[in-house]
């Protein structure tokens, strides 16, 4: 059987979900194992990076079971929430290249006025820093007066703002460049998807009705 046939596509389409499945279990797996250890605290964060892995599992059983059994209908579903997701991940990894510093200031004041109290110390005591941004307000001095970092008892922290930015370009580029290798990998499955939703199976009746 030739690449482009019926057999290839399935096989294709089977490893690739195998591999999102991969993927999802690694994501719960992290997220569980950072749980368990202490390194983060926030039940949103714990809950988001699950839901995320739980997600993409879902839909990555949704397309094995449908290339398997060549399901049309879960194989239609399955393509169009991938495409979904493709649109949405492609979006947000371009904003992540295309991001200036005036523009991470802001999503790291909004991202840290989200932040729980105990997620805000676990990350001042891993970065050894303390508050955001050294800006004149409650907030900052609340942070300050808060803070567990060893620096703190030498007088010589630095902000956490500071130090994220410092290396806040450089992660965002991986951020983005990882978000769109996966988006890509997306659309390919949308269309090996497409492309065997529409082969007939060779070992199928010859007169069934597709």
């Amino acid at each position: 059987m030739v690449c482009g046939g019926f057999t290839c596509s399935k096989n294709a389409l089977c490893s690739l979900n195998v591999v999102y499945m991969l993927v999802g279990l690694l994501l719960i797996g992290v997220a569980a194992w950072g749980k368990g250890f202490g390194l983060v605290s926030s039940i949103h964060i714990i809950g988001g990076v699950i839901a995320v892995g739980v997600f993409l599992l879902l839909i990555a059983i949704v397309g094995l079971v449908g290339a398997m059994h060549h399901h049309q209908v879960m194989l239609f579903f399955y393509m169009v929430i991938l495409f979904i997701v493709f649109l949405f991940q492609f979006g947000v990894s371009c904003s992540c290249l295309a991001m200036n510093r005036g523009q991470q200031v802001t999503l790291l004041n909004s991202a840290w006025g989200m932040l729980e109290d105990n997620t805000k110390t676990d990350l001042e005591n891993q970065l050894n820093c303390c508050g955001l941004l050294n800006v004149t307000n409650s907030q900052f001095d609340q942070d300050v007066q808060n803070c567990t970092a060893l620096c703190k008892k030498d007088a010589s922290c630095f902000t956490c703002g500071d130090m994220m930015l410092n290396h806040a370009t450089e992660a965002l580029k991986i951020l983005g460049g990882v978000g769109l290798f996966f988006s890509f990998t997306e659309i390919l499955g949308v269309w090996l998807a497409v492309r065997y939703r529409n082969q007939k199976d060779p070992r199928a009746n010859p007169s069934a009705f597709l």
